[in-house]
């Protein structure tokens, strides 16, 4: 069967089942209503999220912007992507100026209770370390006793410094900066002799550095950092932005790409049932995109505009990539390698 014929009896579909009950919300309304998505992203994460040559963010967190973007409106490119500061972008999505947030947010117990705010569906699993001047000669965190740490105000990093350090009977000192510019400023200038951070944001803020070599991650991973996608709370966009989620972890759990979904789509009913699910035209699988509002074709969108899970991880952060992370060694591997991303099912 053809691309063409696939996307024609999707449409059929949609029709014979134009009576099933969507998924509402003021925030999804809103949306499709203005034809753009606001979703806000770090201003300065190599890897994560960086405006490139004509000030489009491009990066593993932008990318997911353009997820929701293709599953809703059909079109990646309508992601209205912008860059804000840590504190500002939850006040932002709190304050209605926005609609999600893909950056690198960990959800906890009290900014869940938010009720301005929904932590929707983890994309990356990080956590907290430290990065020191490799003059220093520092090998591991237990040699930091009475360190002068710079950390970003209102972050989950400053309770895991006091909750190490009073565990291991060290003190410290700590530069509470905000602004991530002057953070970084600060720490290459020497004012700290330690910058405390997620590892993979410790990771992006090294390329920053006027000579990258000139610093060291420590080995010590202090706490759990699940990186989650936030949004206004809106069942209608939460439930899409979660199952848009999964539409790119199994894409990845089967081998579909954005390269080669038009070729498995064309020839369907020879690929797993699992597959089939995914891109077909069954009862179930329409339903489901009836009851979520969303197009009929929303999950072979979301594959050919942004990538399977793992295609997006490779493209941004992989071995190839000047982060030159090695997925497979992370918890961010598929869960049949050994790490946590656990594809629900399609159905």
């Amino acid at each position: 069967m053809t691309t063409s014929k696939i996307l024609m009896s999707l449409t059929a579909s949609a029709l014979a089942l134009a009576a099933a009950p969507a998924l509402a919300g003021p925030v999804m309304d809103d949306i499709k209503a203005k034809d753009s998505l606001i979703c806000l992203v770090s201003a300065t994460a190599p890897g994560f999220s960086v405006p490139d040559s004509q000030g489009v963010f491009q990066g593993f967190n932008a990318d997911f912007c353009r997820m929701a973007a293709a599953a809703i409106l059909g079109d990646a490119t309508k992601a209205d992507i912008r860059g804000v500061g840590f504190s500002d972008s939850m006040k932002t999505i709190v304050a209605g100026e926005a609609h999600m947030g893909s950056r690198s947010i960990t959800q906890t117990g009290t900014r869940d209770a938010d009720e301005g705010m929904a932590f929707v569906v983890t994309t990356f699993f990080d956590g907290q370390g430290f990065m020191v001047p490799s003059a220093l000669g520092v090998q591991s965190a237990a040699e930091l006793d009475k360190a002068n740490i710079c950390a970003e105000d209102g972050s989950t990093t400053l309770l895991n410094i006091a909750d190490w350090f009073a565990a291991k009977g060290m003190t410290y000192r700590v530069e509470n900066i905000a602004d991530k510019t002057a953070r970084l400023e600060a720490f290459f200038s020497g004012k700290c002799d330690v910058y405390a951070s997620d590892v993979t944001a410790l990771t992006a803020d090294r390329q920053l550095a006027p000579t990258p070599g000139d610093y060291v991650i420590l080995p010590e991973v202090i706490s759990a950092e699940p990186l989650t996608l936030v949004a206004r709370p809106d069942q209608a966009l939460e439930a899409t932005l979660f199952w848009a989620f999964q539409v790119m972890l199994n894409a990845d759990a089967h081998g579909v790409t954005s390269a080669n979904v038009d070729d498995i789509v064309a020839d369907l009913a020879q690929k797993p049932a699992d597959v089939q699910r995914l891109f077909g035209t069954d009862a179930a699988t329409t339903d489901m995109a009836a009851k979520l509002g969303l197009p009929q074709d929303w999950a072979y969108q979301v594959v050919k505009q942004v990538g399977s899970y793992g295609e997006v991880f490779e493209r941004h952060l992989g071995t190839g990539t000047p982060f030159g992370l090695d997925r497979a060694s992370t918890l961010n591997a598929h869960v049949a390698d050994g790490g946590l991303m656990y594809p629900y099912p399609i159905r």
